[in-house]
């Protein structure tokens, strides 16, 4: 995503927070997603174009508004298949495992099985690449990391504060575009 979007995301969230205890202005930025959502249906009612889904603005307001094409799985293993050539060049591999109730499970292997490196490198990068490709999801976790007591992943202490400020239009779940870097 280019620098100018990232900037246009972070002052919205910004302005979000300042509002978040106003109830008329939260509900006046659910009507206005939803009104925007409604357009953006209607636009891609014919078809997504191609290459859209590349572009990480457009994706992520495609599954704020549940207009994006993939499924939740089918975009963990695209995330995941951004980082395999790096994991690869340093003797390692990722697996998914399996995608449940908003957690995305993984199986380090190769050099990174059990490496006291592992829990830095899946954190930068497989973790940022799936929570870009699936930002819906609370947190990724490897089956054979480590866990380092008293450390809350960066994922969850994010998906955490995505709850505390993103109001949800009329009952449907938001999506906030907070794994854009």
């Amino acid at each position: 995503m280019d620098a100018e979007a990232r900037e246009q995301v972070a002052h919205v969230e910004a302005l979000l927070e300042a509002v978040e205890d106003d109830e008329p202005a939260l509900e006046a930025v659910a009507a206005v997603v939803e009104l925007y959502g409604e357009g953006l249906r209607r636009l891609v009612a014919g078809g997504i174009p191609p290459g859209a889904l590349d572009d990480e603005l457009v994706s992520h307001l495609l599954l704020l508004h549940d207009l994006h094409p993939l499924g939740l799985e089918e975009r963990v293993r695209q995330g995941l298949d951004e980082v395999t050539p790096y994991l690869r060049s340093h003797g390692g591999d990722v697996e998914l495992v399996a995608v449940e109730e908003g957690v995305a499970r993984l199986r380090l292997s190769g050099s990174c099985d059990g490496c006291p490196s592992s829990s830095e490198t899946m954190r930068l990068a497989i973790e940022d690449a799936v929570l870009r490709a699936a930002p819906e999801l609370e947190r990724v976790e490897a089956e054979n990391v480590p866990s380092r007591r008293g450390h809350r992943s960066s994922s969850s202490a994010r998906s955490a504060a995505r709850r505390r400020r993103t109001a949800a239009p009329r009952g449907r779940r938001s999506v906030r575009c907070r794994s854009i870097k």
